[in-house]
């Protein structure tokens, strides 16, 4: 009994059975991604991640099932379902990228729909241990390698400094001093005047080296002029 549902399942065609194994393992896979994506807080999790799993699963199915039940279908190329989600995924992951005034966020979820697409496919023809390493590579890189990106404090992030002060401020000389000084390159800053009130608001975006103390920068900051508030808003790229 075991060895006809070894055999069902890894059947070159595609069957009732196989075909719900395969929904179900890529579906287990996509919420496996999804769970870590959740973690990190982005809208895209469990549920977006398994339906992008099964869904391109299910494509790939499709794109066999058809010639095989259809030997005599002489128009059109079946091979085409499945090679039209690598494209039609790309939409999804765009809708997950976020700019947010000089910085963008959603970048690696991005990649990971696309990577999970991928996977779902070769669950569908058959590939499931090279699916579950895939996925257990994705976890390494999404967890494993921030940790070590952060202990070494490789490359750089990006923050959102914003500053209210009372007046209306043109000079931002002493600003740009300040975040040299201390090793922040300032990228680019967007200007919001309240004539009314006589209040500037300025957001400086900042590279910042990964685990940065800016603490002390803020003090700096605040004493440039009459600062209202200061928040510091971490635009890593989730």
């Amino acid at each position: 009994m075991f060895q006809t549902i070894f055999n069902d399942i890894n059947s070159l065609d595609v069957t009732f059975g196989n075909a719900i194994f395969r929904l179900l393992l890529s579906m287990m896979l996509g919420v496996i991604v999804g769970a870590e994506r959740m973690r990190k807080g982005q809208i895209a999790g469990v549920r977006t991640f398994a339906l992008i799993s099964m869904g391109s699963c299910l494509a790939m199915l499709l794109s066999i099932y058809v010639p095989q039940e259809y030997l005599g279908l002489k128009n059109g190329d079946p091979g085409r379902i499945a090679a039209q989600v690598i494209t039609g995924i790309g939409f999804i992951g765009g809708g997950t990228i976020i700019h947010m005034k000089g910085s963008v966020r959603g970048l690696t979820t991005a990649a990971g729909i696309w990577m999970t697409a991928i996977i779902g496919m070769a669950v569908g023809v058959g590939m499931y241990l090279a699916s579950v390493v895939s996925t257990l590579l994705i976890l390494m890189i999404l967890v494993l390698f921030e940790r070590f990106e952060r202990r070494r404090r490789l490359g750089q992030e990006a923050k959102i400094i914003i500053v209210r002060m009372n007046g209306i401020i043109e000079d931002f000389s002493r600003y740009k001093d300040i975040f040299s000084s201390c090793g922040v390159h300032l990228s680019n800053y967007y200007l919001e005047y309240d004539y009314d009130a006589g209040v500037t608001m300025v957001n400086f975006v900042v590279l910042v080296p990964i685990g940065e103390n800016l603490v002390p920068l803020l003090g700096r900051v605040r004493d440039v002029a009459d600062t209202k508030s200061i928040t510091l808003s971490s635009q890593i790229d989730l």
